[in-house]
């Protein structure tokens, strides 16, 4: 690829991690697919549209294998393990049918109780202060204790986890981001270990005792990569709806005042807050295996390629008043959670600890107001995943 001819969008600042929307729509207006720089990945491909979102996602000349990458061997340094998001058909297929049982509706559906239980929990903590910050006192807390509790990773870490974990995802520091990724990958080596000497009743323990040297069963490397896998995806993007869920009704209040009239329209409105300003920003990169064409430009073998859901969720060629957010639109076909078969394993989970969530806190919380302007907030540095730092609120 070219040093020339591109978009740097390291140099735009806090203004577009804030508010990337306005730029991704000036991109789309221009063409579908573009060539952009960060600091922390270099030059790769854009796909800010919808359609050619999904035909990226389902195009099997894109592969998920750093391997098929032009500058492999230095590219994706801070990958932890070998997870089911790095991998293609055959790997994949096996990969994810280990976890997948874990995932069916059935065994969602069983942890109502307890996330309805620790909402009510966080929201007793909360309403005597008058005031909190959402994202620590609700949003972050309610996902992580679900995830941890089925994965058995034990209470004292989970706060040392999240931190690693946000500071390998920031693409503005990329020696902090390297730094992070090998504490993690150190912690979660420890954790498998332990789980295989006494394991317990929990998804990890499960899942240490499928490793093995035969080929049907987990290699180190692909069970550190799918506890990694399964710890971030399992909170981080319930976080980050809960969050800009909550922040997008506060500054829509006909929208808030309609959902709490009318609980019927809660998961059609959790659809609209996935839609509107979903969790993940943008994929993982795909690998181009043999020179293409996507959206009218041309790929070259081994170029790198991301596809931004959120500006593909925000494609008026899809969505009729795409930037209006309106929990009774028909929301369906947003890219929130991906597209073929990656699509997010966890969503069904999301969306549940999402749908109690906020009844459990608008309910509960009839004063809720934001604390802040709303262009004050600041969002964390990350390309991939959409999340706030803060979000400061009173109970009235």
């Amino acid at each position: 690829m070219s040093t020339t001819d591109f978009e740097d969008l390291s140099a735009l600042g806090q203004e577009f991690v804030d508010n990337p929307y306005p730029v991704y729509e000036r991109m789309r207006a221009q063409g579908p697919v573009h060539r952009v720089r960060t600091a922390a990945s270099g030059e790769f491909w854009l796909v800010v549209g919808h359609a050619e979102g999904r035909a990226a996602l389902a195009d099997r000349r894109l592969s998920n294998d750093i391997r098929h990458s032009a500058a492999w061997e230095d590219d994706g340094g801070n990958s932890i393990g070998l997870n089911m998001v790095q991998t293609d058909p055959p790997q994949h297929t096996r990969l994810r049918g280990l976890v997948a049982k874990d995932f069916t509706p059935g065994r969602i559906e069983a942890l109502r109780p307890k996330v309805q239980r620790i909402a009510d929990e966080l929201v007793d903590a909360m309403l005597p202060l008058g005031r909190a910050d959402l994202v620590e006192a609700f949003a972050l807390p309610l996902p992580l204790a679900v995830i941890c509790e089925l994965l058995g990773v034990p209470a004292t870490d989970r706060k040392t986890f999240h931190d690693w974990y946000l500071e390998s995802t920031d693409f503005t520091r990329p020696e902090t981001a390297a730094a992070a990724a090998q504490a993690m990958t150190g912690y979660l080596a420890e954790l498998i270990a332990a789980k295989q000497r006494e394991p317990g009743d929990d998804l990890l323990s499960a899942l240490a005792g499928s490793m093995g040297e035969e080929e049907d069963r987990l290699s180190f490397e692909e069970m550190l990569g799918m506890a990694f896998l399964l710890l971030v995806a399992g909170y981080e993007t319930a976080a980050n709806l809960l969050s800009s869920g909550t922040l997008a009704l506060l500054r829509h209040p006909d929208q808030l005042a309609a959902l709490r009239a009318d609980w019927s329209l809660l998961e059609n409105a959790v659809e609209e807050m996935l839609r509107y300003d979903g969790p993940v920003e943008t994929t993982a990169f795909r690998y181009a295996k043999e020179r293409m064409e996507l959206g009218g430009t041309a790929i070259e073998a081994g170029d790198s390629v991301a596809v931004v859901l959120a500006a593909a969720s925000r494609d008026p060629r899809r969505f009729d008043q795409a930037d209006r957010f309106d929990i009774r639109r028909d929301a369906r076909g947003h890219m929130a959670f991906g597209y073929g078969i990656h699509h997010c394993l966890g969503a069904p989970l999301a969306r549940m600890q999402g749908a109690i969530a906020f009844r459990t806190l608008l309910e509960r919380c009839p004063g809720l107001t934001l604390d802040a302007e709303p262009e004050a907030l600041a969002w964390r540095p990350s390309l991939m995943l959409r999340g706030l730092h803060q979000l400061p609120v009173t109970f009235g």
